[in-house]
């Protein structure tokens, strides 16, 4: 959710990762919409098959972030921004296998 907001007003080196990664602006503002209805829809009860998407799409994001850096020759300190996207992948996906299942479709 914070990340979302942060991209949604543009806040701190988003800006200037964009630019560096190479990717217009507005992407900031649509990644930052998906990222707050996907937090909103992960702890509002109930809607199973939404949480399934919202579970997809943040793997999508965050494994597109680890692929753009590396594209982009941009891996930061000991491969950090490689690193930390497919570790928060890696997160996301045991949230989602280990979740309970009542909350499994």
């Amino acid at each position: 959710m914070m990340s979302g907001i942060g991209q949604l007003i543009q806040l701190g080196g988003n800006v200037e990762l964009v630019m560096k990664l190479g990717y217009p602006l507005y992407i900031l503002t649509i990644l930052g919409v998906w990222k707050v209805l996907g937090a909103i829809a992960l702890v509002v009860p109930g809607f199973l098959r939404l949480k399934e998407w919202v579970h997809a799409g943040i793997f999508f994001v965050m494994t597109g972030a680890a692929v753009s850096h590396v594209f982009a020759n941009d891996y930061g300190d000991y491969g950090f921004y490689v690193i930390l996207p497919l570790f928060y992948a890696a997160l996301n996906i045991a949230s989602w296998a280990l979740r309970p299942n009542n909350r499994k479709l």
